[in-house]
């Protein structure tokens, strides 16, 4: 049985409140050619609950390698493709190129943070619906040739639109949560 439509508007009016809107259409592409990994959880396993909304809602630490040498900065998107439209949690540019990872909770010093599908300029940690089977969360590390030139607080499609412009290389790790 469809949603009726008066489903479909309180629908969108939640995500609405919520005070950001999902991003449409696939996240940047680039040769994944960096390895990106968690201490806190292996590659399609659950994300452990302190990093989500039903835990202390801090970012997962993340460590990576393969930077290309012709990398002049990083940035870093964190989605959910199976929330309606792909529901953007994290969005991280002017990440210098010589980091090597994000500790738990923290944003690198001269980074910026970009406003998610919440509304905030912050980490929103997963959130799936209750009852929803368990939902992909995709951290994607991007190496760019140029630093986007963005402010703090750009909106994701912004961001994604600065990182598919200058993209040279990728590394991604999918965790999974469910409530």
């Amino acid at each position: 049985m469809g949603r009726s439509p008066l489903a479909a508007v309180l629908a969108a009016l939640a995500l609405a409140g919520c005070g950001g809107d999902a991003v449409e259409g696939p996240p940047p592409s680039a040769p994944d050619s960096m390895h990106l990994t968690s201490p806190a959880f292996a590659a399609g396993a659950a994300i452990p609950k302190r990093f989500t909304c039903d835990g202390e809602d801090f970012s997962p630490p993340l460590r990576w390698t393969g930077v290309p040498a012709g990398a002049r900065s990083l940035a870093l998107l964190m989605e959910d493709p199976e929330a309606d439209g792909t529901f953007m949690h994290w969005t991280v540019f002017a990440i210098a190129p010589d980091a090597t990872n994000l500790h738990e909770g923290e944003v690198p010093q001269g980074a910026r943070e970009g406003e998610n599908s919440f509304g905030d300029t912050r980490y929103g940690g997963p959130c799936p619906p209750e009852g929803d089977p368990s939902h992909r969360y995709v951290f994607s590390l991007y190496a760019l040739r140029q630093a986007p030139d963005l402010e703090p607080g750009a909106s994701p499609d912004d961001v994604r639109a600065a990182i598919a412009g200058a993209a040279i290389a990728r590394g991604q790790l999918t965790g999974r949560y469910g409530r």
